[in-house]
């Protein structure tokens, strides 16, 4: 049986874990789907050095990169939430 503490930890962990499941689910679909119900206007703005409209660019390489930068955010994230209850792996 877990001491009261450590379950109340245990909870918290899982919360703050939580909370940042969602955030990340909410950018992921903001990129997946919300940024590309947009391409028809973004692409009225062109990018001025690249010469791209903005709805084609977010479309093919800029979700792509808010992905990866997310991926990365997310484990940063995930880390410090661990290290602070005490759970984080060497």
């Amino acid at each position: 049986m877990a001491q009261p503490d450590n379950l109340a930890n245990q909870e918290a962990h899982w919360n703050k874990t939580s909370r940042l499941m969602w955030i990340n689910l909410g950018i992921w679909f903001f990129f997946g789907y919300v940024v590309h119900m947009f391409v028809v206007p973004l692409n009225k703005i062109i990018i001025p050095v690249l010469g791209f409209p903005l709805g084609f660019y977010m479309a093919a390489q800029g979700s792509l990169v808010a992905f990866v930068v997310l991926c990365f955010w997310n484990s940063s994230a995930q880390n410090k939430i661990d290290e602070e209850f005490g759970v984080a792996e060497d």
